[in-house]
């Protein structure tokens, strides 16, 4: 039996798994909870059933295609994701029904998709998750080709134009939607990443991933060719060479493109001794990799997609008190403020240098760590978020009555969380007794 109409929402989502995608997953339930009627389309993982309810949420999976590699490999999978999210998007309609269609991007296709079910009267919420033409030009040598760069803003415009709501992740997509897409201010909505304070907890310091007498400096995320960790691992190699710094062990975590590259650049800079790379790890284990960091590094270099978008490893090294060293980028200075030292943007040389200024400055790290925290807990939680995600939504549908988020976040959320006291921390202080 379908559900009453004007509650019901289907989600698109293809680069990643549900609920492994954050965001999707926190919109999904922050939805849900306010009393709408949520469907996530998206492709399987390892050990997932095809058809689940998920914390309310109905889940729709597809086998995943294998992952694309150069521009073939990309056509083929998303052109596989688009049949399997066509398909499967018929299957919800007539089982359950829904009103909006919300597309999580990349892929940018799925306007086609949206644009059928506007034939039929359903509404559409393009949410704006990546800038897929310099995504594009930053993951291709050379920057790839300009005419599929000139199609993918093509394909971004027309998406902005068919939405009746577009939702950013920040002011700087704002900004490019109002001014490369066209889209009046009054159709978008920011709703910014945002961590759950409950998901990533200080814990205490793992003394095995802590040598004595010397800093570990953290990095966790995607190590992609945007990514920056080759900067990285340059200016580790500057630390070495020319500050004379051998005091230190840096603790890589993640996985993803460049990871063959960067680990023959390891070898090349001779730096093997002092790094750890743990690849790809659960995120039950990030807090343990970065519990033991005296200092954690934001190394994308400036760049047309890097400097518009927020890193979210920010907001989780400020969750866990931790000072940052990152590149002078405009998002990165908004995000953690006077959580990060901030360089000249790409001089991996004053990257090294700055990372020996925190090394040697032990009060300043840890005044850094907890301006950052507080930050978290006062303005960047995911808490902060769901006013705007329904706000969003109200624009376009009738809230529904009675609901528990309604309740819940109707007023007074500010003053909540502002007093919500600065978390302990457990620091591996290069001078702790062992």
């Amino acid at each position: 039996m379908k559900e009453p109409p004007n509650n019901r929402i289907l989600m698109l989502l293809e680069n990643q798994t549900f609920p492994r995608d954050f965001r999707v997953r926190r919109e999904a339930t922050a939805l849900t909870e306010g009393g709408y009627h949520v469907s996530v389309i998206c492709p399987a993982g390892p050990g997932q059933a095809f058809r689940e309810t998920w914390n309310g949420v109905r889940l729709y999976r597809y086998a995943q295609p294998s992952a694309g590699n150069g521009f073939l490999g990309y056509l083929w999978e998303y052109g596989y994701a688009m049949a399997a999210t066509s398909v499967l998007s018929l299957l919800v309609f007539f089982r359950e029904g829904f009103d909006v269609v919300h597309a999580h991007n990349p892929p940018d296709t799925f306007v086609f998709i949206a644009a059928f079910y506007k034939l039929l009267g359903k509404r559409f919420v393009f949410d704006h998750h990546d800038l897929s033409p310099e995504m594009y030009r930053a993951r291709f040598p050379g920057g790839g080709s300009l005419f599929v760069h000139d199609a993918l803003v093509l394909l971004e415009k027309l998406t902005c134009c068919l939405a009746d709501r577009v939702i950013a992740t920040n002011e700087s997509y704002k900004k490019i939607e109002m001014e490369r897409d066209h889209v009046p201010e009054t159709r978008i909505t920011v709703v910014r990443n945002g961590v759950e304070l409950h998901d990533l907890r200080p814990v205490a310091c793992d003394r095995t991933l802590h040598p004595k007498g010397i800093t570990t400096i953290g990095y966790m995320g995607v190590m992609g060719f945007q990514d920056g960790v080759d900067h990285l691992l340059r200016a580790l190699g500057h630390l070495v060479r020319d500050l004379g710094r051998t005091d230190f062990f840096c603790i890589l975590v993640g996985g993803g493109d460049a990871f063959p590259y960067l680990k023959s650049l390891i070898k090349q800079l001779d730096i093997s001794q002092y790094l750890l790379l743990t690849g790809m790890v659960d995120h039950s284990e990030i807090a343990r990799f970065l519990g033991a960091a005296d200092l954690c590094v934001a190394p994308e270099p400036s760049a047309p997609y890097n400097d518009c978008s927020t890193a979210v490893k920010l907001m989780e090294y400020m969750t866990l008190a931790k000072p940052i060293v990152a590149f002078d980028l405009t998002e990165h200075r908004f995000t953690a403020q006077e959580a990060a030292a901030y360089v000249k943007p790409n001089d991996e040389l004053e990257f090294a240098r700055t990372i020996a200024e925190l090394m040697d400055d032990p009060e300043r790290r840890k005044k850094m760590g907890l301006l950052g925290r507080r930050r978290v807990e006062t303005e960047l939680a995911w808490q902060y978020s769901i006013p705007k995600l329904l706000e969003a939504y109200r624009a376009i549908l009738p809230a529904p009555a009675g609901s528990r988020q309604a309740l819940r976040y109707g007023g007074g959320i500010e003053n909540q969380a502002r007093r919500t006291p600065v978390a302990r921390t457990a620091h591996c202080e290069s001078g702790d007794p062992r």
